[in-house]
Formats: structure tokens, C-alpha cells, sequence
């Protein structure tokens, strides 16, 4: 089973190459489709040398938001599948082969997200949204898709701005499929490294959350009030709440219903 690596950069030249490094060590066959957004610094410039050393690294220019780069590099991916990663990640080094296993028995693969730094900012655990059962909260990056289902579900909704791969999730379980965690498809990702970072982080988490609320009406029922409480109950997490709640509440003030703008 090949797999396509697809990602969306704007101004990684910091981390690109180690990402880059990383991912030619993987087990093959695999393709990597970087999507980038009119960077103005050396990103391009990296991208282009590795494409030159490895066939399998491919650059493309494609301005736009991140549901619609996104799209742009599923729509270029030969792959059988679709792995979404960060530009600042760092895959394991056996991170495609434990995809290609998960693959085996489940359509889509999520897999298990480290702190590449030790750092107070970092990501704290994400409420969980659950939909037939299923938690849909497994953020984007780490995430495989079968690429006929991405084909089938039309990839990302480009009216998201944010959420917008809890969204492909959540049509996904709709639609019937199954989502597996392998603990063992591991990627390193790098938290935010200052307040301000990890506040505006935690403001655009609560802005989809209601961007999903204002698709699907009944997106409420699906928390836990007892469990987001349980696993945000520290200092960090009560401001990433007020933040977030700062952020649904700024959506419902500059964002129409959903069924108006389609």
C-alpha cells in the first residue's frame, strides 16, 4: 500500500528539513505532497533540493486557506492512502509502516501525538466529541484516510477555517467508517512555545467548536461537561477554556449559519 504523505507549509524553513530527513527513512512506498502557501522565506528553496535527491518529494504552489491546500494535495496524492502531518512534525521512524498496519483493519488510522520538547505550553489532552460512539477529536495531523474515502467524502470542507478535520471525522463516522488508534504510529510535534501561542491556540479551538456547532445543530450533546472539566482542571487548562469560550462566543457573533453560506 503506498502511502501519501500530504502537508501544507507557510514559512517552515526551520523545521522543514528535519521533517523532510525524517520521512525518507520510512518504509516504502511512499510519496510526500508539500502544499505550500506563497512562503517568503527559504522554505521552497529546501523543499526543491530534497525533491531533487528523493523522486518521491514532491512541491506544490497553492495559495489558499488550509481546508483548500489541504484538498489541493489530496486531489494531486497517488497514493492508496493519505497521511496528514505538520510542517514541524517529526515522524518515527517506523511511523508508515505502523500506518500501513493500522490500515489493514480499519479505514482511517489516527495515531499517537508526543511532545518533541519539554515545554509548559504544551498541548493539553483535547475534549473529546463523540459521534456514534466514536471520539471525532483526533486533530488532523497524524491522521490516515483511505484515499477512496477522502475521494468519497470530497475531502476537507472549505468553509471550515478551523476544526476542519474534526469535521472530515465526524462525516466519516456518518458515513459508516471506522476510525482506529494505533498507539504505536507515532509523531513528534512541537507545542506552542509562549502564552500568547498557546492562547491564540486555545481561542481558535473554541471558534470550531462553533464553527462545527453551526453545521451540525445538535454538536452539544455530544460533550461531556463532567469530562472536559476533569481533564482541563488545571491553571493551563482553565485558560485554555476561558480562551476558548472568548473564541465560540467571537464566532457566534461574525459567523452566519452554515446552511445560509451554501
Amino acid at each position: 500500500m503506498k502511502i501519501s504523505v500530504v502537508l501544507t507549509t507557510k514559512n517552515e524553513e526551520n523545521h522543514i528539513g528535519e521533517l523532510l530527513d525524517s520521512i525518507m527513512i520510512q518504509e516504502e512506498p511512499y510519496e510526500v505532497i508539500i502544499v505550500d502557501s506563497d512562503s517568503t522565506d527559504r522554505t521552497q528553496e529546501i523543499v526543491r533540493k530534497y525533491s531533487k535527491r528523493n523522486k518521491n518529494i514532491k512541491l506544490f504552489i497553492h495559495p489558499g486557506t488550509r481546508s483548500e491546500s489541504m484538498n489541493y494535495g489530496i486531489r494531486q496524492a497517488t497514493g492508496d492512502a493519505v497521511a496528514f502531518i505538520g510542517g514541524d512534525d517529526v515522524p518515527d521512524v517506523n511511523w508508515i509502516r505502523e500506518v500501513r498496519k493500522g490500515l489493514k483493519n480499519a479505514d482511517i488510522v489516527c495515531g499517537r501525538l508526543i511532545s518533541k520538547e519539554e515545554n509548559r505550553f504544551k498541548t493539553l489532552e483535547n475534549v473529546k466529541i463523540f459521534h456514534k460512539g466514536v471520539n471525532i477529536a483526533y486533530p488532523g495531523t497524524n491522521t490516515t484516510y483511505k484515499k477512496e474515502i477522502l475521494d468519497r467524502l470530497g475531502g476537507l470542507d472549505p468553509w471550515f477555517s478551523s476544526a476542519e478535520d474534526l469535521e472530515l471525522n465526524y462525516r466519516a463516522v456518518d458515513a459508516g467508517y471506522e476510525i482506529r488508534y494505533n498507539e504505536n504510529a507515532i509523531v513528534y510535534y512541537r507545542p506552542r512555545n509562549s502564552l500568547f501561542a498557546f492562547l491564540k491556540q486555545s481561542f481558535y479551538y473554541g471558534y470550531g467548536r462553533k464553527l462545527l456547532a453551526l453545521k451540525y445543530e445538535d454538536m452539544w450533546s455530544r460533550y461531556s461537561v463532567r469530562d472536559t472539566f476533569k481533564t482541563q482542571f488545571s491553571l493551563l487548562g482553565i485558560m485554555r477554556l476561558s480562551l476558548g469560550f472568548i473564541g465560540y462566543l467571537y464566532c457566534v457573533v461574525t459567523a452566519r449559519e452554515y446552511k445560509t453560506l451554501k
